[in-house]
């Protein structure tokens, strides 16, 4: 892959990607992002919106997914440390309802390329973290759909932190995986 070397996470599509570093006394140099090298090892999608977020330790952003537009995403932290998590949720993937997770710090430069029709979310490990990440997809306020975070379901396995979760009003309001699971089932 060039300047990166694509890690396989056991889910087809999903990978988690580690950029070459060129360091020295003044700091160091890397690409986030060449379409050719991405192209190579099966990502060829057009990347058409990039978005960044800041939290704080305990935040957890997710668990969500555009249904008639689904976004493919390519994350990356720029300060401080998340645990990211996907959810595979193509109903016809062996995959189905699986889940991986990796932690992703501005230290260790790993992006995760998250495909359309995976949930995603993320919690945040350090006092302070900024998270950024490009789309293949418009984000259409309309189509998204979630499930809780800690559902028994999916077993997704937080690390543990010294704090409380915090979640935003409209993620403490998704629905049971079940629920999601059958809206998709009937869409695709």
């Amino acid at each position: 892959m060039g300047k990166f070397k694509c890690v396989e996470t056991g889910i087809e599509g999903l990978k988690v990607i580690e950029p070459t570093v060129f360091g020295d006394s003044r700091g160091y140099f890397m690409e986030t992002y060449a379409r050719r090298d991405f192209e190579a090892v099966g990502i060829p999608f057009e990347f058409i919106q990039d978005n960044q977020s800041s939290s704080h330790k305990g935040v957890l952003r997710g668990m969500h997914m555009q249904v008639d537009n689904p976004q493919g995403k390519l994350v990356r932290v720029i300060s401080g440390a998340v645990f990211d998590v996907a959810v595979d949720l193509r109903t016809e993937s062996s995959t189905y309802g699986k889940w991986f997770g990796v932690e992703l710090t501005a230290e260790n430069k790993k992006q995760f390329f998250v495909p359309e029709r995976f949930a995603h979310g993320f919690l945040v490990l350090s006092e302070h973290a900024e998270f950024v990440y490009k789309c293949t997809r418009y984000y259409a306020p309309g189509d998204e759909i979630g499930f809780m975070y800690n559902d028994p379901a999916v077993g997704i396995e937080w690390p543990d932190i010294d704090c409380e979760i915090e979640l935003s009003d409209k993620d403490r309001r998704h629905a049971p995986f079940a629920d999601v699971a059958a809206v998709l089932r009937e869409k695709y």
